[in-house]
């Protein structure tokens, strides 16, 4: 056998070794909406704060209760949009390269994602009860960041990356709690767009 040959069976076998420990059925495609959901929902969140005025700096600047709730549906809204869309795009990938989407690898990934966001959710829930607010938008990237780069062992390495990015834009924003608004646009809009992209582009094509 030569050695052209070699280094072929060997590339094969490392991809299907790597398919078989890794999920790597996420779709780009669903991060770039996501990304375009959290925008939008970004934009509805400035229009209840800020009004038709320009932004200003504002350390604490959510006291009325009523506000809050519209702001945490609109982002449970985003959340739930951007899960389906994730959902359906997943499947339709997987099924078009007749992959299992439940299987080890992705359960795997699920059961270490899972503590990070249920805390984060459960953590962000008391913020909110307590009414410290100024901390609600970074506890959201900051524990989004962490269950990314806790599940990105059995997904992709560019997942990774994208949650260091968003626990350090977290931190950032709990600096300048007063731009919550801001690093939100920037952590689940911005920066899902440009990893979705990346990721359709590398993957899904």
């Amino acid at each position: 056998m030569e050695e052209k040959e070699i280094y072929a069976e060997l590339s094969s076998i490392r991809n299907l070794m790597e398919r078989s420990a890794k999920f790597i059925s996420l779709s780009g495609l669903s991060g770039i909406l996501a990304g375009i959901y959290a925008i939008i929902g970004a934009g509805l969140g400035y229009y209840f704060v800020y009004g038709t005025g320009g932004m200003q700096y504002r350390d604490y600047y959510i006291s009325d209760d009523r506000l809050i709730w519209k702001l945490f549906l609109i982002a449970a809204a985003v959340l739930v949009l951007s899960l389906v869309t994730g959902l359906y795009l997943t499947l339709g990938k997987a099924k078009k390269k007749n992959q299992n989407v439940w299987n080890p690898s992705s359960k795997s990934l699920l059961k270490n994602v899972a503590v990070p966001l249920f805390t984060g959710g459960i953590f962000i829930l008391i913020l909110m009860l307590r009414g410290n607010y100024g901390v609600i938008a970074p506890a959201c990237l900051i524990f989004y960041g962490l269950a990314l780069v806790s599940g990105s062992q059995y997904t992709y390495t560019d997942v990774k990356w994208l949650g260091l990015l968003e626990i350090c834009l977290g931190l950032l924003a709990a600096l300048l709690p007063g731009y919550g608004i801001i690093f939100w646009t920037i952590g689940f809009g911005v920066l899902h767009i440009v990893y979705g992209s990346i990721m359709h582009f590398k993957y899904d094509r």
